[in-house]
C-alpha cells in the first residue's frame, strides 16, 4: 500500500506536535511523537527560539542555585555542563566535527565532508570544544544572578534562531542528513524571529537584548559564509556549530553591553 496518507497526516501536524518534535530533537527530554514527515523538522523550527530558552533557564536556574556555596566561576561552569547535558551534547558535537573538517588539510569540500563524518574526534575538534567552555564560563562568572540567569535565557533563543538563518543561508553540502533534510520554511523562519526577538528583549532590556541577537546573527553570517566556501553548504554539524558559536557570540556580548 502507498504511504501517502501516513504522509500526509504527518504534515498535517498541530503546532502542539510541532512543539513536541522541537523539543524532543534539541533536548534529552523523552518525547513521544508520530513521524515528522519530509517537511516536519523545518516547520517545528519555529519553537526553537522557545526551546532554547528553556535550556537556558535551566542553565541560569542551576548556576543560581550554585553560586551561594560553589563562587561565581564554579558556578558557571556548572551552568555551562547543564547546556551541554540538556542537549546531549548536540549542539557542541556539531562544533567539534564542523572543526574537525575546516581544520583538514589536503583536498577540496569532499576531503572536508569526509572528515566531518569520522566518528573520531580530531585536534581542531578537541581545541574548539575547550574554547567554547572557556568562553561560556568566562562570559558568565563576572555576572550576577539575575544577569546571568537573563543571559543563558536570551542567549539560549538566539541562538537557536540563528540555526535557522544558516539554514537559510546555505545550500545542502550533501544530498542526505540532516543538513539536506532540514528545510524551514518562510513562516517557520517568522515566527522564530519573533519568538527570539521577544525572549532577548524581555530577558535583557531593548538595547542588550538587540545587541544579543545582532551577535547571533552575526555568528550564523559567519558560520554559513565559511560553509558555503569550504563544505558546498550547510550539514547537520554545521547547524549545530551554528548554534554553540552563537550561544557564545550572544554572552559575550551582553557581558560587554552590561561591562560586566
Amino acid at each position: 500500500m502507498s504511504s501517502a496518507p501516513a504522509e500526509a497526516r504527518a504534515e498535517r501536524r498541530g503546532p502542539l506536535a510541532d512543539l513536541a518534535l522541537a523539543v524532543g530533537f534539541l533536548t534529552i527530554v523523552p518525547v513521544r511523537t508520530r513521524a515528522p514527515g519530509a517537511r516536519g523538522l523545518g516547520r517545528a523550527a519555529a519553537w526553537f527560539p522557545l526551546v532554547g530558552a528553556g535550556v537556558g533557564a535551566l542553565a541560569g536556574g542551576v548556576r543560581a542555585l550554585a553560586e551561594p556555596a560553589l563562587g561565581p566561576l564554579a558556578a558557571s561552569a556548572l551552568a555551562a555542563l547543564a547546556l551541554v547535558l540538556a542537549t546531549g551534547a548536540l549542539h557542541q558535537d556539531g562544533l567539534a566535527d564542523t572543526a574537525d573538517g575546516l581544520g583538514a588539510r589536503g583536498g577540496g569540500p569532499e576531503r572536508r565532508l569526509a572528515a566531518m563524518r569520522d566518528s573520531a574526534i580530531g585536534a581542531f575538534g578537541v581545541l574548539a570544544l575547550v574554547f567554547w567552555g572557556l568562553l561560556v564560563v568566562s562570559a558568565l562568572a563576572p555576572l550576577g544572578d539575575a544577569r546571568g540567569f537573563d543571559a543563558l535565557l536570551a542567549a539560549g533563543a538566539a541562538s537557536r534562531w540563528a540555526a535557522l538563518l544558516h539554514a537559510r543561508g546555505a545550500p545542502p553540502a550533501r544530498p542526505d542528513g540532516l543538513g539536506a533534510s532540514f528545510h524551514p520554511g518562510a513562516i517557520p523562519l517568522a515566527v522564530s524571529t519573533a519568538l527570539a526577538a521577544a525572549a532577548a528583549l524581555l530577558a535583557c532590556d531593548p538595547l542588550p537584548g538587540l545587541a544579543a541577537l545582532a551577535a547571533a546573527a552575526l555568528a550564523a553570517l559567519a558560520v554559513t559564509a565559511l560553509a558555503r566556501r569550504l563544505l558546498g553548504g550547510r550539514t547537520g554539524d554545521t547547524l549545530g556549530a551554528t548554534v554553540a558559536l552563537a550561544e557564545v557570540a550572544a554572552l559575550l556580548t551582553l557581558v560587554g553591553v552590561w561591562g560586566g
